[in-house]
């Protein structure tokens, strides 16, 4: 008996096709719609700080550069704006050592997958933050730090540092520990597999950690309005400062000019993760997406 032939699979109707362009187009629209609703009232502070009126207002009824200038001319402005971006670098670059020494620790032991360890680590992001900065202060101000850049690298370190442990354990589980004792089976010793095998595969979740520490201590206001004093400022106290005492236009000046900072580093974020994603199909290493 001639075996059956297969049966050929049913092409979709037309009408089936069109629905499901249109739920396509749909949810196209409505992901739009919310992207404006989060990034529209952002966008909103540019044209406001090229205007050329004494106060805030949109549409701008007059174009100008003034505000630009008496921004970069000011010396608080330009003190508070060298101070954040002193505290913000450092503040990477210790979240991002102690994270990714922290997340290695975590992952190759398998205390990442324990529930309480990941609660521990995230405590910092859900505490209330009146609550944490009161704790800093409280700290901080016994040991004489209120104020000091080594305060502030300790408060924005301890903030940031889940990110970073976030961000690196997730590169970390992707690599394949088959790799390290391979090379350590072949007596390469510990430095040597780290140096050579572990941070050059880790190295994007690493850059993503400290970007986002970057960005956190960068912007951060709530402690950063509690450990500070009149001598030793960071910029979102100095804008504070100003909406409350002359809302003039600079604040929309330097709210574009922090706007910019966050987008050119989410744009190498995103560069990083790309980078990441195509060096790992080539690699056929398969590492999770961050």
């Amino acid at each position: 008996m001639d075996a059956a032939l297969p049966m050929p699979a049913p092409r979709r109707s037309l009408g089936a096709r069109i629905a499901r362009r249109w739920r396509s187009w749909l949810l196209s629209a409505f992901c739009c719609l919310v992207l404006f609703f989060l990034v529209g009232p952002i966008l909103l502070v540019v044209p406001i700080s090229f205007g050329g009126s004494e106060y805030l207002e949109f549409p701008p009824k007059s174009l100008s550069l003034r505000w630009y200038v008496t921004y970069f001319s000011d010396h608080e402005w330009i003190s508070a704006t060298l101070f954040s971006l002193k505290i913000a670098v450092l503040t990477a670059l210790a979240a991002t050592i102690v994270g990714a020494a922290a997340a290695f620790g975590l992952v190759r032991s398998g205390l990442s997958r324990v529930d309480s360890v990941g609660a521990v680590i995230a405590a910092p992001m859900i505490t209330p933050a009146i609550i944490t900065a009161v704790a800093f202060y409280l700290v901080l101000s016994r040991a004489g730090l209120v104020g000091t850049t080594t305060g502030f690298v300790l408060a924005h370190t301890a903030l940031t540092l889940p990110l970073v442990v976030v961000s690196v354990s997730a590169s970390l589980q992707g690599i394949n520990p088959q790799l390290e004792a391979a090379a350590m089976s072949l007596g390469a010793p510990v430095p040597s597999v780290l140096a050579s095998i572990t941070l050059p595969l880790a190295l994007p979740g690493i850059v993503i950690g400290a970007a986002f520490a970057f960005i956190y201590s960068f912007d951060e206001a709530t402690v950063s309005f509690f450990v500070s004093t009149s001598s030793g400022k960071t910029l979102p106290k100095k804008m504070f400062e100003g909406i409350e005492w002359e809302l003039s236009p600079v604040i929309a000046v330097v709210s574009t000019l922090l706007t910019l900072i966050s987008f050119a580093l989410v744009l190498l974020i995103a560069a990083v993760r790309g980078l990441r994603r195509g060096a790992a199909s080539q690699a056929g290493f398969g590492a999770t997406p961050m």
